[in-house]
């Protein structure tokens, strides 16, 4: 019965830790975007429709929409889901979400969207790390 209690203790943990880790990201991506709405010369492109020769359209924005919730679904998904399903959807959202915000570097990105680009990088490389390490005691 103690082993069960452990096992349920470090499951417990680890999910508040993955969903504060997913918390602690999305709110980053939050700031850099109201941040960059303080850059005049990036407002001014907002306002044109058009960033960095790219245009901002209904699929770009909903695609966008899509990257952003699976973020916020994981504050979430992490709590609920069982031990297999979370560890593996931690492992892909994480991963997945490392490589576009790597992806979005290529360019000229300003100094404060690199600095937000670092912290979120370095927590979803850690959300997929803790995910990868987190070992299920079976009983």
């Amino acid at each position: 019965m103690e082993e069960k209690k452990v096992t349920d203790d470090v499951t417990s943990k680890t999910k508040v830790i993955l969903s504060t880790l997913w918390i602690f990201v999305v709110l980053n991506y939050l700031y850099c975007d109201v941040v960059s709405l303080m850059d005049s010369n990036l407002l001014q492109q907002y306002l044109s429709g058009t960033v960095g020769g790219m245009q901002l359209s209904q699929g770009f924005l909903l695609g966008a929409s899509v990257l952003m919730e699976i973020s916020i679904a994981m504050v979430f998904l992490s709590r609920i889901l069982k031990y297999r399903a979370n560890r593996v959807i931690n492992i892909i959202a994480g991963v997945l979400t490392t490589i576009v915000q790597i992806l979005t570097l290529i360019g000229t990105p300003t100094m404060y969207y690199i600095f937000f680009s670092a912290i979120e990088i370095t927590g979803t490389i850690a959300i997929s790390i803790i995910a990868y390490k987190w070992k299920h005691i079976q009983h």
